[in-house]
């Protein structure tokens, strides 16, 4: 008899009866499709959770090692931010003062008169206050040769305090018709009108500081602390 025809002759309600070598096949067969009935309904799903989790791991990780490197180079940046907010107040401090500003106005005018510029428009203008530094703009028209220009220039610089000075809207052009050589050229003594807007700065002392930043919660701010850095400094100019 076949091998074949000995499976056709297995009865499935005799189990028990059937050959040695034919109830371990089947027995192998059954516990076969049962794994791979366990697996599909419940480890399939497990495995990928597992593998969710493990993409989640590795992204945890590099976040954190990200936030390690961060946070080891955090205490040396803040001593760095403060060096830098350092330097920022004495640099600050070396521009005039509240009650300097007048008579540097002064100084700035008396400057271009003193190397023969004629002042036809010198007009300061409101002071705008920003978040630590105030600004003064000054409407000018002034007449003068070049050299004279450039005299002007190196005396502002030469003034005791820090002077800055932009300029916003600036013409410079030559005053009159008469003042050009046969080439067509300007002549070095030709005369110039300067005209337009220049801005001066200076710092905020404390209470203006804390008047322009009020306390969030409303409150008073503290009475700013007497003495404030003066004496000349590195002259500078612009």
């Amino acid at each position: 008899m076949s091998k074949k025809a000995s499976m056709k002759n297995l009865d499935f309600n005799n189990i028990g009866g059937w050959p040695r070598r034919a109830q371990i096949v089947f027995c192998a067969v059954v516990g076969l499709v049962i794994v791979g009935l366990a697996w599909w309904l419940f480890v399939r799903e497990k495995r990928e959770e597992l593998e969710g989790l493990e993409r989640q791991e590795t992204e945890l990780r590099t976040t954190f090692e990200t936030k390690q490197g961060r946070a080891a180079n955090l205490e040396p940046l803040k001593q760095q931010l403060a060096q830098m907010e350092q330097q920022l107040q004495q640099m600050l401090r070396q521009l005039p003062s509240k009650t300097e500003m007048p008579d540097l106005i002064v100084d700035i005018s008396q400057t271009a008169l003193a190397t023969g510029i004629s002042n036809e428009l010198f007009q300061p203008g409101a002071e705008v206050p920003k978040e630590f530094y105030a600004e003064k703009p000054i409407a000018l028209r002034m007449v003068g040769t070049y050299h004279q220009f450039g005299a002007f220039v190196s005396g502002v610089a030469s003034l005791p305090r820090v002077v800055i000075m932009t300029m916003h809207d600036i013409s410079l052009k030559p005053k009159g018709n008469n003042n050009k050589d046969a080439a067509g050229g300007i002549t070095p003594n030709s005369p110039l009108e300067l005209a337009g807007t220049v801005k001066t700065y200076r710092y905020l002392d404390e209470e203006e500081m804390a008047a322009q930043n009020p306390p969030a919660d409303g409150s008073a701010p503290a009475p700013a602390a007497d003495g404030a850095a003066g004496g000349d400094s590195k002259k500078e100019g612009s």
